[in-house]
């Protein structure tokens, strides 16, 4: 049953949360979900930053629903390396790249007009691959608890410099705390 849950619920979800085992809030991260384990990527220019995930053995994944946005399950899984000289990589890496938003080319990357980018060069000597493979350890699952505050984002200095638009006869809504 939870094989089944972790499964459907990461083929739907194109961001997890990776609580890490340092005990620091859980961070978001894009995830390729294929052959029954989560691929991530860390480090490197321009990249997400995960930090203590390449050190780690095991952490705990946490899929949230996108149309509620609550906690559907959290899984555990067993964390390893994927070499970018191993063939898994040269099978996952533009598979990722297909999954990555708004991949653009580092200052150092020159691109010639008319060529399509593609960083999985850059990502072969910078970044880790690692890959999240299950464990069948579900620590929570859907219904154990009523919030999803330990899925909120990691306080940011980035703010948003505009203002907000002047509505007209527009009503407020509360925000979702």
């Amino acid at each position: 049953m939870t094989e089944a849950l972790v499964d459907e619920a990461m083929k739907k979800s194109g961001l997890v949360w990776i609580a890490l085992p340092d005990g620091s809030r859980p961070r978001p991260a894009w995830h390729l979900w294929y052959g029954g384990a989560a691929y991530v990527l860390t480090g490197g220019s321009g990249e997400q930053p995960l930090p203590g995930l390449p050190e780690a053995d095991r952490v705990t994944v946490i899929v949230r629903s996108k149309d509620k946005g609550g906690r559907l399950v959290s899984w555990r899984a067993a964390v390893s390396e994927v070499p970018s000289d191993d063939p898994e990589w040269e099978e996952v890496a533009p598979l990722l790249f297909k999954e990555r938003l708004n991949a653009v080319p580092q200052p150092d990357e020159a691109v010639e007009e008319g060529e399509s980018y593609s960083p999985v060069p850059r990502w072969s000597r910078e970044s880790y691959l690692m890959k999240l493979t299950p464990t069948g350890l579900c620590p929570e699952t859907p219904g154990e608890y009523e919030s999803y505050s330990s899925v909120r984002p990691v306080p940011t200095p980035a703010v948003n410099t505009t203002r907000k638009p002047f509505m007209l006869g527009g009503k407020r809504r509360k925000a979702d705390l």
